[in-house]
């Protein structure tokens, strides 16, 4: 799609921006955005994945990014009113359970985008949604108040203190899961948050799922950038693409301190002195 933005502002360390998207389907939470950047001829070839933080249907889509690097500094310097390339909505989202159970929502920093999304689903569904949010301090925290309007708690972990309580999301968490008897636990953001969070879970008896921050350039299962070992039904371990079987993932699937490797166990993997 092109698209036309039509507002770019800053939420705290991040940028908001609303897409003008005649085209847009029906977003489910977890699905991402493929944005192209550097405009025409400006040698990025790569496209940045963004988690879509809303959408209505025909009308408008919504994304929140950091200006890290070359590509999203780029599209900070955007205004309202330029045309950007979009592909979206991609990517498996997040599976909502059958029945209404209490559930909790996990998200570190900007990790918390497509977050608001998931927990009105989960609440219309009849589950008891209690979230926690994290980040490094307090201005990297997003959608507190947002998130307040629509679940049960938040708790609002940071840190260096600056706001709610010091440390990290697993600190509050396993209690959390405990004292509602949640039998689910959705996450996103950082990659090592995403490993302690499953793990929290799965030591407490309850469902991860975790979408996961890779690096998705293609967004459509060509490039390969973003393989990562996940182990199947069957117990055996594939490289699997996170832009088109995921970017949710079970958390207790996820080889997490093998991610960034090809595993020599994994389905297709080179052996040593092997042909």
């Amino acid at each position: 799609m092109k698209c036309v933005i039509r507002s770019i502002a800053p939420v705290g360390s991040y940028l908001h921006m609303v897409l003008d998207a005649p085209e847009i389907p029906e977003v489910q939470p977890g699905n991402f955005a493929a944005v192209a950047v550097g405009g025409v001829g400006g040698g990025m070839l790569l496209r940045r994945a963004f988690s879509i933080h809303k959408a209505t249907p025909g009308e408008t889509l919504e994304i929140i990014f950091a200006s890290h690097g070359q590509g999203t500094q780029w599209l900070a310097t955007q205004s309202a009113g330029d045309t950007i390339d979009v592909i979206a909505p991609l990517g498996k989202p997040f599976v909502l359970p059958r029945q209404p159970i209490p559930c909790v929502i996990v998200a570190g920093g900007y990790g918390a985008a497509p977050m608001e999304l998931l927990a009105r689903d989960l609440r219309s569904r009849g589950c008891r949604v209690d979230v926690v949010l994290g980040a490094a301090t307090q201005e990297k925290l997003f959608g507190v108040l947002d998130l307040k309007g629509v679940a049960d708690s938040v708790t609002v972990t940071t840190d260096d203190g600056t706001s709610g309580v010091r440390g990290r999301v697993t600190d509050v968490l396993a209690d959390l899961i405990q004292k509602n008897t949640a039998q689910a636990v959705y996450a996103c953001g950082p990659m090592p948050m995403l490993q302690a969070v499953a793990q929290v879970a799965q030591d407490n008896g309850a469902f991860s799922q975790c979408a996961v921050e890779e690096s998705m350039a293609c967004g459509i299962g060509v490039c390969m950038t973003c393989v990562l070992p996940i182990i199947g039904d069957d117990g055996v371990t594939r490289m699997v693409r996170s832009c088109v079987d995921g970017p949710v993932f079970r958390g207790d699937r996820v080889r997490w301190n093998d991610v960034n490797t090809v595993p020599s166990d994994a389905l297709g993997a080179p052996h040593p002195g092997g042909h």
